[in-house]
């Protein structure tokens, strides 16, 4: 499954990004979730809940899906 997440600030990092999808509940859970699942960043393997995600980056969790981070709605319509 491929899916846009929209960005409502700068940047969100992966454990918002675990909880926004709903593969955890909590952001406590994402230090666990990324020690036991494979979570992939551009490409490049990724353990750090904190780590800051960008419009443009694509994270794919195997047998879950791809996300595509991208710009507000609001602002990417304005921008057009």
């Amino acid at each position: 499954m491929k899916q846009k997440i929209f960005l409502e600030t700068e940047f969100m990092t992966l454990g918002q990004l675990l909880k926004e999808i709903n593969l955890i509940s909590s952001g406590g859970q994402a230090k666990w979730f990324l020690a036991e699942e494979t979570v992939f960043v551009d490409g490049e393997l990724e353990k750090r809940r904190g780590r800051k995600l960008y419009p443009g980056m694509m994270i794919e969790i195997p047998e879950v899906g791809t996300f595509f981070m991208v710009k507000n709605k609001e602002e990417q319509d304005a921008a057009e």
